[in-house]
């Protein structure tokens, strides 16, 4: 539609201006179109690159942490090996003390053996033997009281 009533409908300046107005805010959609494309894609660039240096420095903290929980780690480790090498040693002496303990015992209970092995009753001095006890006669008939002393004996025969 004209603006211009004086002048009539299918006048060709009215349709070239119209046409002119579509091209120019089309023109100026385009325009503003590239610009915020520009500065978004700027925008995106630099925003990239802050995250890739955030990126960066978050790796190399992460790298710090890791490098120091490995050497508390380390330090744990070592101090746990030698925990249990002191726990080894230990054991160790604790059998080797008991080890003796058992060999004085065994060796205490040989030697004991050996001195009680003397008064047993041998085929040599099994006549000697039967001659103290004929010529000692005991006698294991009596009673005992709940004091333990003995309380009545027998005569022997």
């Amino acid at each position: 539609m004209c603006r211009r009533p004086w002048i009539p409908k299918s006048c060709g300046w009215c349709v070239s201006a119209i046409d002119n107005t579509r091209r120019c805010a089309e023109f100026q959609e385009n325009v503003l179109q590239k610009v915020c494309e520009e500065r978004s894609g700027t925008l995106a660039a630099e925003r990239a690159k802050q995250e890739m240096d955030e990126h960066r420095l978050l790796m190399a903290w992460n790298d710090a942490e890791n490098a120091r929980k490995r050497i508390i780690r380390e330090e744990r480790m070592q101090q746990e090996q030698k925990k249990e090498e002191e726990q080894r040693l230990h054991a160790a002496i604790y059998l080797e003390t008991l080890q003796k303990q058992i060999l004085q015992e065994k060796t205490r209970e040989v030697l004991q053996l050996q001195e009680e092995a003397k008064h047993f009753i041998t085929k040599e001095n099994l006549d000697q033997r039967i001659e103290a006890a004929l010529d000692n006669p005991k006698n294991y008939n009596f009673s005992v009281d709940k004091e333990g002393r003995v309380a009545k004996r027998t005569a022997l025969s």
